[in-house]
C-alpha cells in the first residue's frame, strides 16, 4: 500500500493525501544540486501529534524544511509504503515510538538532491533508504543526517527499493539465524502472501530451500497460488488444508520443516508447530490474528520444539554493522550473489 494512493477509507481524507509522493514507478526529474545555505523550503508531510486511530490523528501539514548542514543530506522521497508497523506506531502500541509530534512512515526510498560539505559517502542522484525505523518517510522532502541513510542501487525496481529495509531483512535474518538450514531443507510459514512471506519465498528459493506456504482460503486461491509459485514457492496450502489429517502424507515427498515462521498466532501457529520436525523452531514475528500462540505440552515435551521471537529493530541494536557470516555450506559471495539477483529480478 502506498502513501500516494488511497491510504484510508475516508474519501475526503484520501483525496487530501493523493499526490503526496510520486506514483510508484515514477523516478521523478533528474536530481539537481543545492547549496548548503539555500533558504528553507516548505514541504508536505503526514504528521500525528498524539497516538490513536490513524484515520483521526494523522494530518497533512506543511512543514519548514531545515537548511542543509555540513553532515546533512537533503532528499526527495520517491516512494513510501504503509507497513502494519507504521499503523501500530501511530496507535502507540509498537515497541519503538518516536517523540511527538512525528511524521509517519518507517520505510521508503528517496533520491539525494543536496549534500553538506562534510558528506563523503553520498552525492546528488543517489538512492537512499532509512537506516533505522522512526525516520518519518511520509513526506515529500526531508533533511537527514548522512548516518541515518543507507545507499541502495538505483537499478532495482522502485517498489523493491522502497520496501527492502524491513520485510526482506526480516525474512533473511529469520532464515539465517535460528536453524542451520542447508539446500533441500524445508521451511513452513503462514501469512505467506504478506510482504515478509513473499520475501521468504524468494530468498529461500535463492538459497535452495523448499517452502510450504500457508494462506487463508479465498475465491481466487488458484490465482494467488500461481503467483506465489512464480516467486519460487514449492507448495501453497490453505489454513483448512493444514488442519486435515491427510497432512501426515504430505511429508512423504519432502522433509519435515525444521523452521516455522509465524505472523498470525492463534490456531494457525498451533498448526505450524504440529508440522515441525523434532527439535525444530517456530519464530514469531507478528500477530495478525491478535490471539496468543498456543503450544501443546505434548509437542514441547515429546518433540522438544523451540519457540522464539524476532524483531528487526532489536536485532539492529544487538548487532554491530560488521559483516554477518552466512550459514555453513554457502559461500558468502555465492549467497550474496543469489540474493542480489533475486532483488533485481523481482517485481512486487
Amino acid at each position: 500500500m502506498w502513501v500516494c494512493s488511497t491510504v484510508w477509507r475516508e474519501r475526503t481524507r484520501a483525496r487530501q493525501w493523493r499526490g503526496l509522493l510520486p506514483a510508484s514507478g515514477c523516478h521523478g526529474p533528474a536530481a539537481s544540486s543545492y547549496s548548503a545555505s539555500a533558504e528553507p523550503a516548505r514541504v508536505r508531510a503526514l504528521v500525528y501529534g498524539h497516538h490513536g486511530d490513524p484515520a483521526k490523528v494523522v494530518e497533512l501539514k506543511n512543514l519548514e524544511l531545515a537548511a542543509v548542514g555540513g553532515s546533512d543530506v537533503r532528499v526527495k522521497m520517491l516512494a513510501a509504503p504503509i507497513n502494519p508497523s507504521d499503523i501500530n506506531m501511530i496507535q502507540g502500541n509498537y515497541g519503538l515510538l518516536p517523540e511527538l509530534p512525528a511524521v509517519g512512515g518507517n520505510e521508503g526510498v528517496a533520491q539525494v538532491i543536496a549534500v553538506g560539505s562534510n558528506v563523503t559517502g553520498l552525492k546528488p542522484g543517489d538512492w537512499v533508504i532509512p537506516a533505522n525505523a522512526g525516520l518519518g518517510t511520509w513526506r515529500t522532502e526531508a533533511v537527514f543526517s548522512e548516518k541515518a541513510l543507507i545507499q541502495v542501487p538505483s537499478d532495482i525496481p522502485l517498489q523493491s527499493a522502497a520496501t527492502m529495509g524491513v520485510n526482506p531483512c526480516t525474512a533473511y535474518r529469520m532464515l539465517m539465524d535460528f536453524e542451520q538450514l542447508q539446500p533441500g531443507d524445508s521451511v513452513i510459514q503462514n501469512a505467506s502472501n504478506s510482504g515478509v512471506g513473499q520475501a521468504v519465498i524468494q530468498i529461500a528459493a535463492a538459497l535452495g530451500l523448499r517452502t510450504i506456504n500457508v494462506v487463508r482460503d479465498r475465491p481466487d486461491i488458484q490465482k494467488l497460488s500461481d503467483r506465489l509459485k512464480s516467486l519460487g514457492a514449492e507448495r501453497v496450502i490453505t489454513e483448512e488444508e493444514l488442519r486435515r489429517p491427510e497432512m501426515k502424507n504430505f511429508f512423504k515427498e519432502m522433509p519435515q520443516p525444521r523452521l516455522a515462521l509465524n505472523c498470525v498466532g492463534g490456531k494457525s501457529s498451533t498448526e505450524l508447530l504440529r508440522q515441525l520436525a523434532r527439535g525444530g523452531t517456530m519464530v514469531t514475528y507478528g500477530g495478525m490474528a491478535k490471539q496468543p500462540v498456543i503450544a501443546s505440552v505434548s509437542l514441547l515435551i515429546f518433540k522438544d520444539l523451540k519457540l522464539r521471537g524476532f524483531w528487526l529493530s532489536q536485532w539492529k541494536k544487538d548487532h554491530s554493522p560488521g559483516i554477518v557470516r552466512p550459514s555453513p555450506g554457502l559461500g558468502e559471495d555465492q549467497l550474496h550473489g543469489r540474493v542480489n539477483a533475486t532483488l533485481r529480478s523481482s517485481e512486487p
